[in-house]
């Protein structure tokens, strides 16, 4: 190759990866299945309702009553980009989030993890970790060249979730977005197909029943597993396991 003339890696054979499409997905602690406002909408609705915060960083949101929540989950449930999912705790029997693809590129290999809405119930459980964690290995082993996680910079929770899952930080875009009236600067990180098979291995370890004490709390922590496969981390974490 031309010194003068740097050109990035050819990508040969790749082909463009389908579009988010499967109706459910399921583990050993969570399910997902595809939004649907007659089978999720009251149960998420008053699962939200014990914590307004949860929607502070979302553009949507607190819904007020059950039938505004259900009205927007009708309009979110016909979306193919956002496609969205909600998320079942089976240790509990629960319905207590969702999530979402976003940004779906098939064409560069490029999907987005986005939308994240986690009731206080659903928070800290190995089911929501496992949930983030099916939608990652479907994208990634449909042939996705990389996975984005995108939140608001002052959302110190949602940049710590993103490296435990082992998304490397990219930086922040400096007034990226006005959301509810407010400034926001978008902190990114994201996961190549080359981190992958790392990525994988430590989710299956840290999966594992054995990995758990009787109450479903962790031995070993995620962020143990993916901190070493973290390309850069991100500046503004704060140590947690």
């Amino acid at each position: 190759m031309d010194a003068q003339r740097p050109l990035g890696e050819a990508i040969g054979d790749w082909s463009a990866p389908p579009a988010p499409g499967p109706s459910a997905m399921e583990g050993r602690y969570a399910r997902l299945e595809r939004l649907d406002a007659g089978a999720h909408a009251e149960a998420l609705h008053a699962a939200n309702a014990a914590d307004d915060r949860i929607w502070d960083y979302l553009p949507y949101g607190p819904f007020r009553t059950p039938e505004a929540y259900a009205a927007w989950v009708q309009q979110m449930a016909r979306s193919q980009d956002p496609f969205f999912y909600a998320i079942r705790d089976l240790d509990s029997g629960a319905w207590g989030g969702v999530a979402s693809y976003l940004r779906i590129a098939p064409e560069v290999g490029s999907i987005e993890l986005g939308h994240i809405n986690l009731a206080p119930q659903l928070q800290g459980t190995r089911a929501a970790t496992e949930a983030l964690t099916l939608m990652i290995r479907w994208a990634m082993d449909a042939g996705y060249r990389r996975f984005e996680w995108k939140c608001d910079a002052l959302n110190a929770g949602s940049r710590r979730a993103a490296e435990r899952l082992g998304l490397s930080y990219e930086g922040v875009f400096r007034q990226a977005t006005i959301v509810k009236g407010r400034n926001r600067d978008t902190a990114w990180f994201a996961a190549t197909d080359g981190d992958w098979p790392a990525l994988r291995a430590a989710y299956d370890r840290w999966l594992e029943p054995a990995n758990f004490d009787p109450r479903g709390r962790q031995i070993e922590s995620l962020f143990t597993l993916t901190a070493p496969l973290l390309v850069a981390q991100d500046p503004a974490r704060r140590p947690r396991g």
